[in-house]
C-alpha cells in the first residue's frame, strides 16, 4: 500500500518519521523544522488506516512494514518511530537500511492488562475516539493547544479495525538484535519497555535514555527534554 506522506526539505540527507497508533504524519510539526534547519529532508508518513493512507480490509504488522518500504526512501540517514510507528521501523530496518534509528517509547511489548481490562478495551476505545479536544486537553495539560487539536482531529480519521494489532499475541515484539547503530528514548515508567525490556535492548547493543516525567507521548509532554535526549543522534 502505497502511503500518504508529508515532506520538507531537500536534498538526499532523508530523515524518515513514522508516528504511533491513532496519530499521523502531523505528530512531528515541531521536530520537522528542526531537523530541516540541520539539513535533513524530512518524509513523514501516515501509516494504513491513519489520515490521509488508505484503510485496508484487514491490518497486521507486516501490511505496516510492507507499506512503509514501499513509500519511502532506500537507506535514509535517520529513522524515527513512536509507539506502533517504533515497532514498524524496527521490522523494516533489514530492507531500508537506515544509518541509524531512533525509537520513541517503542511498541515493543503489549501492554500489561488483566483479562477484565482486555474484555473492556473495545468499548474503551470507542470512547477515546470520540474524545473531544476539552477532554484530550484535559488529560494532557502539557501539551500546546496546536497538538490537542491534531489529536482530536486524527482520532476522527482513524480506522479503529487496527485496535486488535495492539492486543494480539506476538504481534508487538521487541527485537533480538540491533541491525543499525539505534537509540532508544522512553517515557518514564514506559507501559510498553520496561526495566527489564530496556536491560535486554542495552544488553543488546541499544543505547536506552528515559525522558524523565513524561507519558508515552514524550516529545509532546516536553519537547525541550526530548529534544536534548537525543543530543548525538540527530
Amino acid at each position: 500500500m502505497k502511503l500518504f506522506t508529508r515532506e520538507r526539505g531537500s536534498g538526499d540527507r532523508y530523515a524518515v518519521l513514522v508516528h504511533g497508533m491513532m496519530s499521523d504524519s502531523r505528530y512531528w510539526r515541531r521536530l520537522t523544522p528542526v531537523l530541516v534547519e540541520r539539513g535533513y529532508h524530512v518524509v513523514a508518513v501516515d501509516l494504513p488506516g491513519h489520515g490521509q493512507s488508505a484503510r485496508a480490509k484487514r491490518y497486521s504488522v507486516p501490511l505496516l512494514v510492507d507499506s512503509l518500504i514501499e513509500s519511502v526512501p532506500a537507506q535514509p540517514e535517520l529513522v524515527l518511530g513512536h509507539s506502533l510507528g517504533g515497532l514498524t521501523i524496527n521490522l523494516a530496518a533489514p530492507v531500508l537500511q537506515p544509518k541509524r534509528a531512533v525509537y520513541l517509547d517503542p511498541a515493543f511489548s503489549s501492554p500489561k492488562l488483566t483479562w477484565l481490562q482486555r474484555r473492556m478495551a473495545p468499548a474503551a476505545e470507542r470512547r477515546l475516539l470520540k474524545s473531544t479536544a476539552e477532554q484530550i486537553a484535559s488529560r494532557n495539560p502539557r501539551w500546546d493547544a496546536e497538538d490537542v487539536e491534531i489529536e482530536a482531529e486524527s482520532f476522527g480519521q482513524f480506522d479503529r479495525r487496527m485496535f486488535p494489532l495492539l492486543l494480539a499475541k506476538g504481534g508487538l515484539r521487541a527485537p533480538t538484535s540491533m541491525e543499525v547503530p539505534s537509540l532508544v528514548v522512553l517515557a518514564e515508567n514506559s507501559s510498553l519497555v520496561d526495566t527489564e525490556l530496556a536491560q535486554h535492548l542495552t544488553e543488546t547493543g541499544f543505547v536506552v535514555r528515559v525522558v524523565a516525567g513524561t507519558s508515552h507521548t514524550l516529545d509532546r509532554d516536553d519537547f525541550d527534554a526530548f529534544m536534548q535526549s537525543l543530543d548525538g543522534w540527530v
